[in-house]
């Protein structure tokens, strides 16, 4: 006989031709639903495994999936036990004869579920199980940082463990207790539902209301209850490093002289509740554990919740400062040492400047400040767009990216955008499953101004925006000296979903290319990026995957075909590592001849002991922030970082190189363990890539958000918040903050660093407290060096003081009220806060005006800078004008820059003058004859003629426009 055996099979109820036909329907429809879930999640996991494949991942895809696999396997079959076996026990033991109060009671109940009683329990275990086997997959993080986890060499202030411990084995313990927990409840729960059915337990007796088989296996599961919660316990205490409060982050006053204790008291407690409870198996009566279970409630009260409070308001509050001393300095010491804020990797420096405006040079100050950034790239996108793009199926990423390059010998900052393929400008006659996923797959190109608007010679300055000398296929001053340039973008911020690339035997190349040397060609993709799709197979599966059945019925998919999908430079790195946190802002870099992306990779936790822990969210916040990057932890707050791992992501072939970064870092070596081989090793970064990385932004802003607080190390002080500094708030936006700037600080000694900088106010006051600046040249030794610099007079203007100098001052006042008379919008740039060496503090702002109307070819474009050099206010079409008027009361010259909407110049050299109207003339009505045959191609279903005659009739157009600029 078995646990699930019937009372008596005889009388089982008689299996009717309809209950069976109901049965095999539902069975049917059961099947039908599993299969279609099924072949969707084997089309996921295959399409993915091929992907992998592609690129020389496998090994991510491999080690995760068996993981995973491993883990649900685990924890489905020890959730199923945990619930089934009593159950079944509680069966197995029941009585066989029920006594006569429960005839017309449950008796109905057994007879209701004794046809499917076997089935019924199965299905419970089984389904608590599957939820089981999820939760536990979803702990692979969990588990092989537990598997692989790395000493950091550095132990608590408490408990003196390892920091690993906390971070890499404590997770861990946590889940499995909980897990066992969870299931020890539910098997309790369940077993005491099977004796009440049963006649096990009879609640309405006058005695014996448990049967002596029912009082035995609940004694027994109880007690492990017990003794597993002093088990979670004992881990818990652990958790008090890791504890939120009011004042500070980790271990408190407390937390040690009260909560500690009566975690241990609590523990001792529900071990010898759990102990009495199993020695109740022994007995016939529950007085012990009924008086045990008494004693651990009145104690969870009275110890955990009454004497913690107690403690808090009758010792803490009348003399907090004092108590929390200690605490709030090891609080200061763990936060400076979890975001690389320490004093060893600081420099912190007094404001000496005494620089006046009555005794400043205009020439000697512009020459400082010539490298300023005066294009701000969240601004000027619209420019980009409108004079480089092309076409309008091309557009440029928002926000721009600031880097440097060396230009004529001198390292020049630029403001840079990847040409990127925008199919919501293809028109909607033609957005063609073919057309969208065949024809248009790439774009060209990237497209770079001088930062501070000056020509390539770095001397001429114009309020017009001074392109890198090139045309569209990005050979420019970028690209010079680095051989024949790879322009093509696959992979970018803005790629399609997936594209179909390679033609068909001998078949002509279909891919839709652009540059402005050969005007609209087509191309064929010939990178390693793509999964091949020539088998039926993979082409119903990736059908399946994209939902769309021309996988198998275009023409356009044969036996040469691959597919290029998750594409974006982020998604790519996400995927092949994904234990890292990305930076929001993924830039582009020419080298090599070819584009690449850079994306900068985190390690962070929430578990490093009694460091302060914040919103990543919150930290990172500012005018251009997209999104919080955070994905490998369960909320987005953090309490450690470091900038592990740079990885590059190539534009035309998708490649994803990891390479260390922070090699000291203990996650990262722990993640390495878990996938060897992934990571290349900083030593193999190439020398040409190396030149153009840069400090990250996001590990920047944590690190400021953090400084505001943590650059006082006297826990005195830092009670008291005197010295606190804030973030100011964006000038133009006051629901962020100011984001930081890159820019070539002067350093006095005749040369300048390539720094992100960034300015702090006094708390809740507007006055300059300190600046901020870290040095963002990878090359340099002093890469990473934060510098403060402090001591700035209570009267120094900060951001938003100036800013709203700028506002008021009647001059500009005028000016910007004559851009609305005439129909223009002004638009205000960053306050950037340059701090000279020998200069004293300048304040520049750009104002653009843009056109207020609904066009599409309006875009913003430099009308004036203003400054601010010691209270004096100056505005002119350049910097070195804006400086003069400031420092001299020159008056300013107006603006040439008068209409924003009209089309700017081509970068390339304009014709020469003298071409007469009718060949103007004549060239827009040959023009327009061939976008009148285009459109008859198109409807005939001749898309290459239709292609091609468009781009005859777009050449025709822009010799018109370049006779017309010319003359």
């Amino acid at each position: 006989m078995s646990l699930f055996d019937d009372d008596d099979p005889a009388q089982a109820p008689a299996r009717t031709q309809s209950t069976g036909r109901n049965r095999w329907l539902a069975i049917s429809a059961v099947s039908v639903i599993v299969l279609f879930f099924g072949i969707s999640a084997f089309a996921a996991i295959y399409t993915d495994a091929l992907w992998y494949d592609a690129i020389d991942f496998s090994s991510v895809f491999g080690t995760v999936f068996w993981t995973r696999t491993a883990l649900f396997v685990i924890f489905f079959v020890l959730m199923a036990i945990m619930i089934g076996l009593p159950a079944a026990l509680a069966y197995r033991t029941r009585p066989y004869f029920h006594p006569a109060d429960d005839i017309g009671g449950l008796d109905r109940y057994r007879d209701a579920i004794a046809p499917i009683r076997t089935w019924l329990l199965i299905g419970v275990a089984g389904v608590s199980g599957i939820f089981a086997g999820f939760s536990g997959a979803g702990q692979w993080r969990t588990y092989l940082m537990w598997r692989h986890g790395r000493d950091f060499d550095k132990t608590d202030e408490f408990f003196g463990k390892d920091i690993g411990f906390y971070v890499f084995d404590l997770p861990w313990w946590h889940y499995l207790v909980n897990f066992a927990l969870t299931g020890l409840i539910l098997g309790t729960i369940g077993a005491m539902i099977v004796h009440y059915v049963y006649g096990g337990i009879r609640l309405t007796a006058q005695r014996d209301r448990f049967t002596r088989s029912a009082q035995i296996q609940l004694s027994a599961m109880l007690g492990l209850i017990l003794l597993v919660k002093g088990l979670d316990y004992w881990v818990d205490r652990y958790d008090l490093v890791n504890g939120s409060g009011p004042r500070l982050d980790g271990m408190t006053y407390t937390d040690e002289h009260a909560v500690l204790p009566a975690n241990q008291i609590l523990l001792g407690i529900a071990v010898i509740c759990g102990v009495l409870f199993i020695l109740n198996m022994w007995r016939r009566s529950w007085q012990l554990p009924s008086i045990a279970i008494s004693l651990f409630a009145i104690s969870v009260l009275l110890i955990g919740m009454i004497w913690p409070a107690v403690v808090q308001g009758f010792q803490v509050r009348p003399s907090e400062q004092d108590k929390e001393k200690p605490y709030l300095a090891a609080n200061i010491k763990a936060t400076q040492d979890a975001y690389g804020i320490a004093k060893d990797d600081l420099e912190v420096t007094e404001y000496t400047s005494q620089a006046e405006a009555d005794g400043a040079s205009p020439e000697q100050l512009d020459e400082t400040a010539s490298s300023l950034p005066i294009v701000d790239p969240a601004v000027v996108h619209r420019e980009f767009e409108q004079v480089q793009q092309g076409r309008s199926y091309y557009s440029v990423h928002e926000p721009l990216d600031i880097s440097t390059y060396e230009v004529g010998g001198k390292e020049r900052a630029v403001v840079l955008g990847v040409r990127e393929l925008n199919q919501a400008g293809i028109s909607d006659s033609d957005r063609t499953w073919t057309n969208l996923h065949t024809v248009y797959t790439h774009s060209n190109g990237v497209i770079a101004s001088y930062a501070n608007m000056r020509g390539a010679d770095d001397k001429t300055e114009s309020n017009q925006m001074q392109w890198a000398e090139g045309d569209r296929t990005g050979q420019h001053d970028l690209t010079s000296g680095q051989g024949k340039f790879q322009d093509k973008v696959y992979f970018g911020e803005d790629s399609p979903e997936y594209s179909i690339v390679g033609k068909a035997g001998k078949g002509n190349p279909v891919e839709l290319d652009y540059n402005s040397e050969d005007g609209e060609t087509r191309t064929t993709y010939e990178g390693a990026g793509g999964v091949p799709i020539g088998s039926n197979f993979r082409q119903l599966m990736y059908a399946i995957q994209f939902g769309s059945t021309n996988f198998l019925l275009s023409s356009r998919v044969n036996e040469n075909s691959e597919i290029l999908y998750d594409r974006s430079p982020k998604e790519r790195v996400q995927k092949v590592a994904p234990w890292l946190t990305l930076d929001d802002d993924v830039y582009p870099v020419v080298v090599g001849g070819r584009i690449q992306w850079v994306v900068d990779g985190y390690t962070t936790t929430d578990r490093y002991p009694q460091a302060a822990r914040d919103s990543f969210a919150s930290m990172t916040d500012d005018a251009t922030q997209t999104s919080t990057g955070v994905q490998t932890l369960p909320t987005d707050e953090i309490n450690y970082m470091r900038n592990a791992v740079k990885a590059t992501v190539d534009a035309y072939d998708g490649t994803v190189t990891l390479y260390e970064w922070d090699e000291a870092d203990p996650i990262l070596q722990t993640w390495e363990a878990a996938f060897p081989g992934t990571v290349m090793p900083k030593s193999s970064i190439p020398k040409e890539l190396m030149e153009h990385l840069r400090y990250p932004e996001d590990l920047y802003k944590v690190q400021r958000y953090q400084l505001a607080r943590y650059h006082v190390s006297d826990p005195d002080v830092f009670f008291s918040g005197n010295e606190r500094w804030a973030v100011p708030e964006d000038p133009n936006d006051d629901n962020h903050q100011q984001t930081p700037y890159r820019m070539f600080l002067d350093t006095g000694s005749g040369t300048a660093r390539w720094s992100l900088t960034s300015a702090f106010v006094p708390y809740n006051r507007p006055n300059l407290a300190a600046m901020m600046s870290v040095d963002s040249d990878a090359t340099s030794e002093d890469y990473g060096k934060i510098r403060i610099t402090t001591g700035f007079p209570d009267d120094t203007q900060g951001p938003g003081m100036v800013s709203n100098e700028f506002r008021t001052d009647k001059a500009i006042a005028d000016e910007v009220a004559s851009f609305n008379r005439s129909g223009s919008a002004p638009v205000w740039g960053q306050v950037v806060t340059y701090p000279t060496a020998k200069n004293g503090i300048l304040y520049v702002e750009p104002i653009y005006a843009r056109r207020a109307t609904a066009s599409t070819s309006g875009y913003a474009q430099l009308a004036f800078v203003l400054v601010s050099y010691d209270g004096r206010v100056g505005y002119g079409s350049t910097l070195s004008e804006a400086l003069e008027v400031a420092l001299t009361g020159a008056a300013p010259t107006p603006p040439t820059a008068s209409d924003p909407d009209e089309e700017p110049a081509e970068t390339t050299p304009p014709s020469s003058g003298g071409e007469s109207p009718g060949e103007v003339g004549q060239l827009l009505e040959d023009a327009r004859a061939l976008f009148a045959q285009a459109d008859e191609a198109g409807k005939s279903g001749d898309y290459a003629e239709r292609e091609r005659l468009i781009a005859e009739a777009q050449d025709k157009v822009d010799q018109a426009a370049e006779l017309i600029s010319g003359g």
